[in-house]
């Protein structure tokens, strides 16, 4: 007996190799940036061969052509710093848009640079956005409603950390 496909029944066909994508690439939308205001990093100490310290958020501002409004205080971001200038980073904060809907953010990233480079961001000096890289990959808790497009849609952000604060230019991946 055969299938439709004239295989003997049971056998499933094997699909040709696939040498590219198999759908379009998909695009960023820029949807906002945020400016996050922080307090004096924490210092935990060296555990496990990492250097682990908190930064608490003060506050700040969001805007966008999708969303406005500010960042809470509080939350905060925690981040483990490897010796090689890898930095892991978890933030946990939230914002608030004009209309009143809070909204919740749970950014982990990257941000990795140079030892001389990471010195420097540690000793709070301005260092240009070029000169490291610092990419996270936001997801939102709100309810649903106006601002649902946020739990439903992914994200990847660039941030530029300068030395009270940190810019972070949200993307709508498409």
């Amino acid at each position: 007996m055969t299938t439709p496909g004239g295989l003997p029944t049971g056998q499933i066909p094997v699909e040709p190799t696939i040498s590219g994508p198999s759908a379009p690439m998909p695009g960023l939308e820029f949807a906002f940036s945020a400016r996050v205001e922080l307090l004096e990093p924490v210092e935990q100490g060296t555990v496990n061969g990492l250097r682990l310290r908190f930064v608490p958020i003060r506050g700040g501002t969001i805007d966008g052509p999708r969303l406005s409004g500010r960042v809470l205080p509080g939350g905060g971001d925690w981040q483990s710093i490897r010796p090689d200038g890898l930095t892991e980073v978890r933030a946990l904060y939230q914002l608030q848009a004009d209309d009143g809907t809070v909204i919740s953010i749970e950014n982990t990233g990257v941000r990795s640079a140079s030892p001389v480079v990471t010195d420097r961001i540690n000793r709070g000096e301005a260092v240009g956005p070029d000169d490291y890289y610092f990419r996270t990959t936001p997801r939102f808790t709100v309810e649903d409603g106006v601002h649902g497009w946020l739990a439903r849609s992914l994200f990847i952000a660039r941030a530029i950390r300068m030395p009270d604060h940190v810019i972070v230019d949200f993307y709508t991946v498409t």
